[in-house]
C-alpha cells in the first residue's frame, strides 16, 4: 500500500509534491460525499468512526495488555503486588489526598511539598465518579486513567489519520502505547486524561472545530501544569487563522481566548488561596521546579552519559529519550507538521528541558507529546511488512520491559 498523500489542514500542512501553501480544492466528486457526511445523524457517525479507529484502539490494547502481564509476572516473582504500583503509590497517593482532603491553606513549611503543585481535574473527577460508582477511590482513579487512556488513543489515532492516512494513523498509536513509560497510561496519574484532552483539541483545531479546541485546551490546562502548550497551541494558532483571513472570526476569536483559562485560572486560584501573587511558583519551588534555562538537565545528561561508569538503566532511558524527543522535533520542523502540533511539542519539549527541577521524571513528563512520534510512523508506514513487524515487534519488548523494570527495580516515583 503506497504512502497517503497529507490531508490540508486548519494548522498548517505537509506537503509532498504541492508546492508550499497550496491547498487542493474540493473535486465534484468530494462535494456530494461532503453533503452526505453532514446529512448523517450524530449517533451513526460516532459508530463509523469508532470502526474506522477499532484497528489502532486493538494496537493500542493488545501493547497496554502485553506490558501489563510482563509487569504481573515479574511482580509475582518479586513478591510485589501490583495494585498499589497501578494505583496508590507516588502521585496516585498525593491525588487520592486532594480527592479526600482537599488542598492545603498555606505553603507550609520550606522544604515541604505541597499538595497545590497537581492541578484539580483529576482528583475532583475522581471524587465525583466516586459518589455515583461502587468501590473505593484508588479504583476509581485508575478506571478513569485507563478510560482516558483509550478516549487518547482514539484522539492519537484520529490525529495521524487525518494528516497522513490509517495505517500512519494506526502505527502512530501503537508506537505512542509502547513508549517505555507507557505503564504510566494505567496508573492512577493524569497522564492518560492530559493526552486526551491533548490530541482531541488538536484535532479539532486540524478540523477547524474551534470550541471544542478551546474548550478542551482549558480542559488540558486544568489537568498538568504542561496544558499551558495546549493553549499556546489552539490560541496562537486561532490567532494566525483570523490574520490570514482577514475577517473577524467569532468562534476562532473566542477559541483563542477559552484555551488558556484552565491554566491561568488555577494558577491564579492557587495565588489568591496562599494570598500572594506568585503562590503557585511558589509552590513549584518547594517542588525544586524552576526553568534554569536547560543547565541543570546538561549536567544530568553528562552525568549520566560521561561521568558514570554505572548508570542506572532508568536514567539512562530518561536521558536517550530527551535527546531523542529533540531529535525528533527537528524532524517535525523539517516535515512541516501543522502549526498547532509545532507549538504544542515545542512548549511542552522547551518546558521539560528548561525545567531545574526533579530529572527522572521527565521522560514520563513527555509521554503526550504524541506528535513527535509521526516522522516515525511516518517511516514505518512507507516501510515493508517485515521491518514494520520488526520495528514494533522491538518497540513493544523495549516498552514493555522498561515499563516493569520502572515499576519494580527503579526505587523512585516514575
Amino acid at each position: 500500500m503506497p504512502p497517503t498523500t497529507p490531508k490540508t489542514t486548519v494548522g498548517g500542512h505537509i506537503p509532498t509534491t504541492r508546492p508550499p501553501g497550496q491547498t487542493t480544492a474540493a473535486t465534484p466528486t468530494d462535494r456530494p460525499r461532503a453533503a452526505q457526511a453532514a446529512r448523517t445523524p450524530r449517533a451513526p457517525r460516532a459508530r463509523q468512526a469508532l470502526r474506522h479507529a477499532t484497528p489502532a484502539l486493538l494496537a493500542y490494547l493488545a501493547v497496554r495488555t502485553t506490558s501489563l502481564l510482563l509487569l504481573t509476572v515479574w511482580a509475582h516473582h518479586e513478591h510485589q503486588p501490583v495494585w498499589p504500583i497501578l494505583a496508590t503509590q507516588w502521585d496516585a497517593d498525593w491525588y487520592l489526598g486532594i480527592a479526600d482532603h482537599g488542598y492545603a491553606h498555606d505553603l507550609g513549611a520550606r522544604y515541604d511539598a505541597n499538595n497545590l503543585a497537581f492541578f484539580p481535574l483529576y482528583p475532583y473527577l475522581m471524587k465525583t465518579v466516586a459518589v455515583i460508582t461502587p468501590g473505593s477511590r484508588a479504583s476509581t482513579g485508575l478506571a478513569i486513567a485507563v478510560v482516558s487512556s483509550f478516549i487518547a488513543a482514539w484522539g492519537v489515532f484520529k490525529v495521524g489519520d487525518h494528516l497522513h492516512g490509517r495505517r500512519t494513523g494506526v502505527l502512530l498509536t501503537t508506537l505512542w502505547a509502547a513508549l517505555p513509560v507507557g505503564l504510566v497510561q494505567w496508573m492512577g496519574y493524569t497522564e492518560s486524561l492530559f493526552t486526551a484532552c491533548a490530541a482531541w483539541s488538536l484535532y479539532a483545531v486540524l478540523t477547524g472545530r474551534w470550541l471544542w479546541a478551546g474548550t478542551l485546551a482549558a480542559c488540558a490546562g486544568l489537568t498538568r501544569p504542561t496544558g499551558i502548550a495546549v493553549a499556546a497551541a489552539v490560541s496562537l494558532t486561532a490567532l494566525l487563522t483570523v490574520a490570514r483571513h482577514r475577517r473577524f472570526e467569532p468562534r476562532t476569536l473566542v477559541a483563542a481566548v477559552v484555551a488558556p483559562l484552565g491554566w491561568c485560572g488555577y494558577v491564579g486560584w492557587v495565588g489568591l488561596r496562599l494570598g500572594r501573587w506568585d503562590g503557585y511558583f511558589a509552590v513549584q519551588r518547594l517542588w525544586h521546579n524552576e526553568l534554569d534555562g536547560g543547565r541543570y538537565t546538561l549536567r544530568r545528561m553528562r552525568e549520566v552519559l560521561l561521568n558514570n561508569p554505572a548508570p542506572q538503566l532508568f536514567l539512562v532511558t530518561v536521558t536517550l529519550t530527551l535527546l531523542v524527543a529533540a531529535v525528533l522535533f527537528v524532524l517535525s520542523v523539517w516535515d512541516r507538521q501543522p502549526f498547532a502540533l509545532l507549538v504544542f511539542t515545542g512548549v511542552l519539549l522547551a518546558i521539560v528541558l528548561m525545567s531545574g527541577g526533579v530529572y527522572f521524571p521527565r521522560a514520563r513528563f513527555l509521554l503526550p507529546a504524541f506528535p513527535l512520534l509521526l516522522p516515525l510512523a511516518l517511516h514505518l508506514s512507507r516501510a515493508s511488512a517485515r521491518h514494520r513487524v520488526l520495528m514494533l515487534t522491538a518497540a513493544v519488548t523495549c516498552g514493555a520491559y522498561g515499563s516493569a523494570y520502572m515499576a519494580l527495580v527503579w526505587p523512585a516515583a516514575p
